[in-house]
């Protein structure tokens, strides 16, 4: 019989392992009141619209993480001001994605228990795009840094980054489990490329990274309300599927 186990375990960090899109959402509650004290009269949707229009425009340029979301609201507040933005206003800012950059690390209920058991029994890797400085610096806050053999900042998770991560660990496809909150980031290019995916919706999520499941995909992704429940999941699938008799 085949064996249907996995040879390396997946996690996504930024809202799957710890809170991060709480801190944008303050980030942006914040710079909205520095657009106020500069005279900007929009209200909160319009703001957000003209900051997400930015970011997404911006991606091919910065990546991800603080800093790209920092030179987004700068561009924002030149463009919304007509270029008349105060430099400390734009230090406001700056003070911001600082706060962002070095603000505790606070992880998902049943985190570091499905980390830590998974460790025990198979290779985990941390697979997360952004700042390779900031994502590193968070992963050791975290504590849970002793428990991955592998870690890959990417600045970008497409079906071809996923598939040379597993080319260079010498992991084939249907060995491995990638556990993310994100279904454009984390699920979707993961069963793409014919490994398995859990998804685990986080309450918060920046919209960019919503997506639509197409049929095909659903019977390689799976789905948990909580990390508490990993450990019972990857059991299951790593189970012997019950032999038929004739």
């Amino acid at each position: 019989m085949a064996r249907r186990g996995f040879d390396l375990i997946a996690f996504d960090g930024d809202d799957t392992l710890w809170h991060n899109e709480r801190s944008y959402r303050r980030a942006r509650e914040r710079f909205r009141q520095i657009l106020l004290s500069a005279g900007v009269d929009l209200t909160h949707e319009e703001i957000e619209e003209h900051v997400n229009r930015t970011e997404i425009r911006n991606i091919d340029y910065y990546g991800y993480g603080v800093s790209s979301f920092a030179l987004s609201l700068i561009e924002t507040a030149i463009a919304l001001t007509g270029g008349r933005v105060l430099g400390g206003d734009l230090g406001g800012v700056i003070e911001v994605a600082k706060e962002m950059l070095s603000e505790e690390i606070e992880l998902f209920d049943g985190a570091r228990v499905a980390v830590t058991t998974m460790a025990a029994t198979h290779p985990v890797m941390l697979i997360t795009k952004g700042d390779l400085l900031h994502q590193t610096s968070k992963l050791e806050r975290s504590g849970l840094k002793p428990s991955f053999n592998f870690v890959e900042v990417v600045s970008h998770k497409t079906s071809r980054v996923y598939a040379s991560i597993l080319e260079r660990h010498n992991v084939e496809p249907d060995r491995f489990l990638m556990v993310g909150n994100s279904l454009r980031s984390d699920i979707l290019p993961v069963v793409e490329i014919g490994a398995r995916a859990i998804y685990v919706p986080a309450a918060l999520s920046w919209a960019h990274e919503h997506a639509e499941v197409p049929h095909t995909a659903r019977e390689r992704m799976f789905e948990l309300a909580s990390l508490a429940d990993l450990v019972d999941l990857v059991s299951a699938l790593e189970s012997p599927a019950p032999s038929r008799r004739g």
